[in-house]
């Protein structure tokens, strides 16, 4: 009786100590703000707490996690003085885990961004008025972090790119929508590169989270073609 017991204690704690999708059930999150590290023109004021609600909204749709609401975050955020800290630490993500229930605190921050518009030569012009001819790209990157909100480390680390064409790009089914200081992005290249980045951000948690098995190898080959972009772009020995 006594060793049952104690081998049953044993199990709970390892099942515990299991992530929830592992457990069978849907793993619980929150996103945070996201932050900016580049000169980007479209990021103004509320832009950080609008992607949080675009992915969350992207995450909720997948059906695999159950997504904190985001006042929560924000009340948690205000009460600890941790809304002026800029970036959240290991430590934020377990003391908002344990104030809100979260088992991970998903944080991004968006650290390049580039836009480019150039002439095809395929415009037309008529009575000095020109319709066409340009054609513009948008690219940003997030380095996103899963921080685990019982132990505060982070589990999982990954740069997301997202890119797009004014000519429009294939990303996948996009369920949320643009609001707020976003709202004039929508179709726009900047937009997309948005969508595309969010889309794919779901995409990977979904797969190191909840699916895994086998998933995990596309995004390494991702990550390693963009490592080795930015080195041919430093032009590194």
């Amino acid at each position: 009786m006594k060793y049952a017991l104690i081998g049953a204690l044993v199990l709970a704690s390892a099942i515990g100590a299991m992530p929830a999708a592992a457990q069978g059930g849907k793993p619980v999150i929150a996103v945070a703000e996201f932050k900016n590290e580049t000169n980007a023109g479209w990021w103004s004021g509320g832009v950080g707490w609008e992607l949080s609600g675009m992915l969350s909204n992207e995450l909720v749709s997948t059906g695999s996690f159950k997504v904190v609401e985001r006042t929560q975050i924000e009340s948690v955020l205000a009460e600890q003085n941790m809304a002026a800290s800029g970036r959240i630490t290991p430590g934020t993500g377990a003391q908002i885990g344990k104030l809100t229930g979260a088992q991970y605190l998903i944080a991004g921050t968006v650290t390049s961004f580039e836009e480019n518009t150039a002439s095809t030569g395929g415009g037309i012009s008529y009575g000095g008025i020109s319709l066409g001819g340009n054609k513009s790209e948008a690219y940003l990157a997030v380095d996103l972090r899963v921080i685990n909100a019982t132990t505060g480390e982070i589990d999982f680390v990954r740069t997301i790119e997202g890119r797009s064409k004014g000519g429009g790009i294939s990303i996948g089914v996009f369920r949320g929508g643009f609001g707020g200081a976003l709202s004039n992005q929508k179709n726009t290249p900047v937009g997309k590169a948005i969508r595309a980045a969010l889309v794919e951000i779901t995409d990977y948690l979904s797969c190191v989270m909840v699916q895994r098995g086998g998933c995990e190898a596309d995004f390494e080959a991702k990550e390693a073609k963009r490592r080795q972009s930015t080195r041919d772009a430093l032009d590194l020995d």
